[in-house]
């Protein structure tokens, strides 16, 4: 046996970065190999248990079983819309019993066939920015996820769209509760898990965090070179707009996400998505477009129009086609390259902004008004 193995309390392993996994093996006085092998049997094969790592010793898994934990959320409860769309409820392993939502959204050939299989994953329980539109605002803000808890949210449905659709999920769009850039270090890290050999092994390019416009966060991501996709949840072309809708524009104006955006594609020579909600009456008008190709002229972009899926209590509604037809022939004679997302999953609750829990929790922190 490798060495007596005792400590005073159980470390949950999925809480540990992978500099600290290998600390912990090391402290112990473990093989060197040993921090691969937990390494894989947590995120690679997705592992709860010690005596799942069949490659461990008998003795070694009974003696990492009496110091150390591998904790995983469950699947509380899941819908599936008629578009194939599956929303999931999970339920985290904690005291406070919290839970999230996070999506699978599939794509079609015309055959019927499986393409593309997106899961949208939740980064916190409910979120401070309080978006105007964002039924995961109103909640406010409880706590973050773990990196633990985000890969948990993908290995999971990624089991899921095997048993449904025979295929592995394609892309991750970190799109779902809570603003990731607010869980910067939880975010990244489950980036990295993903995205490495010996995790999940998702490329990079396939992988997309999103934020309202956390300045510092895009400058930390562009640093750190990741290769992941960078969107920006713009939703409305001007300060005055987006000051009604986004709090946060408050503090940081588009001056300052120009600023950002600028240095994140001059450190990493990425194009950046700018995701924009398409309201009634609001933000759909001929302006509105010129003013939005304005901005995706600040670097390589493109822009991802989104049919907004009404949520109760507010009094933004989704554009009607004929003003829809209107901003986008106006984008195209800018030049702007746009794509239209319609609604997905929309009779379950599962689509943009839609997302909360509804089971009589109290509000969180909000900096909404």
């Amino acid at each position: 046996m490798e060495k007596e193995l005792q400590v005073a309390e159980k470390t949950d392993l999925k809480s540990l970065t992978t500099a600290e996994l290998k600390e912990f093996t090391d402290e112990l006085g473990l093989m060197g190999y040993r921090a691969d092998q937990l390494y894989q049997w947590l995120y690679q094969k997705g592992a709860s248990s010690f005596d799942e790592m069949t490659n461990l010793s008998k003795d070694l898994r009974s003696e990492l079983d009496k110091i150390a934990q591998v904790r995983r959320i469950s699947i509380h409860s899941q819908q599936q819309s008629k578009d194939g769309t599956i929303k999931f409820l999970f339920q985290l392993d904690g005291p406070e019993e919290y839970k999230v939502e996070a999506v699978l959204i599939p794509d079609f050939y015309p055959d019927g066939a499986p393409n593309r299989l997106t899961v949208c994953v939740s980064s916190q329980v409910g979120c401070m920015f309080g978006c105007s539109f964002c039924a995961t605002g109103k909640m406010g803000f409880f706590r973050n996820l773990t990196h633990g808890e985000i890969v948990d949210q993908v290995q999971i449905i990624n089991e899921v769209a095997e048993e449904t659709y025979g295929k592995k999920i394609t892309n991750i769009v970190y799109m779902g509760m809570g603003e990731p850039m607010h869980n910067f270090k939880s975010v990244v890290e489950s980036a990295r898990i993903i995205s490495n050999p010996l995790g999940m092994d998702m490329s990079p390019k396939r992988i997309t965090i999103s934020t309202v416009g956390l300045t510092k966060q895009i400058k930390q991501l562009a640093d750190l070179d990741l290769g992941v996709n960078l969107a920006i949840s713009l939703h409305a072309a001007d300060d005055e707009k987006r000051n009604e809708i986004m709090p946060i524009n408050t503090s940081l104006n588009l001056e300052k996400l120009e600023e950002a955006v600028r240095y994140f594609y001059e450190e990493t020579g990425l194009s950046v998505t700018y995701e924009y909600l398409l309201f009634d009456h609001f933000n759909d008008d001929v302006v509105d477009a010129k003013k939005l190709a304005s901005i995706v002229r600040w670097i390589p972009s493109k822009v991802n129009i989104i049919m907004y899926n009404n949520v109760d209590g507010v009094a933004l509604q989704r554009v009607k086609e004929q003003r829809l037809d209107r901003f986008m022939k106006q984008l195209v004679s800018q030049r702007v390259t746009a794509t239209v997302r319609r609604s997905r999953g929309d009779d379950i609750d599962a689509g943009c902004g839609q997302l909360a829990i509804r089971e009589g929790q109290e509000k969180g922190k909000s900096m909404a008004k």
